[in-house]
């Protein structure tokens, strides 16, 4: 064989060998990335699971401080509608209290009330006498000098030595 024979065998089985080598690497590499992408698809099962998991974990958290803070809000409605009682209730008495204790300081007591019909009594019972004793008397000024005089019952008899007493009016 001729030297540029055997180099052009030597060649061509260098060039299958690296076209062996080359398949193989080739398959080799295909094996991997079915692999990978086998990998790939459990890592994306495995971190959808985890998103998953971590998405309940945390509307479970969330679920229960709203339930923390749904009962701390009826704990302050309920709070609230105490105070907003006891308010009122205190303005209920106040606004009681207060005309109470104006109209126990204004208006007398009973023995007060006692001793003014007493004393209206005794008032009475002097004006009955003072009507018998003349109080009917229409008395008034009269003239520029601004004189007392009274109306008499022209009606009726005088009296007096000289007849110059006059029965006054309504007796």
């Amino acid at each position: 064989m001729s030297d540029g024979a055997r180099a052009t065998g030597e060649e061509t089985l260098k060039l299958g060998l690296l076209m062996e080598s080359a398949h193989a690497h080739q398959k080799m590499a295909e094996t991997q990335l079915e692999r990978l992408r086998t990998h790939t698809q459990g890592l994306d099962d495995i971190v959808s699971d985890a998103i998953r998991r971590t998405l309940i974990e945390e509307l479970q958290s969330l679920t229960k401080e709203s339930e923390r803070a749904a009962r701390a809000l009826g704990n302050m409605k309920r709070a609230a509608n105490l105070q907003g009682v006891l308010w009122s209730a205190a303005i209920a008495m106040l606004c009681t209290a207060i005309p109470s204790l104006v109209v126990r300081w204004m208006l007398p007591s009973t023995s007060e009330i006692a001793a003014l019909r007493a004393e209206r009594d005794q008032l009475a019972m002097n004006v009955a006498r003072l009507k018998q004793q003349g109080a009917l008397v229409n008395w008034r000024y009269c003239g520029e000098a601004g004189r007392l005089c009274v109306r008499v019952d022209r009606d009726a008899p005088t009296y007096g030595e000289k007849a110059d007493y006059f029965v006054v009016r309504g007796y």
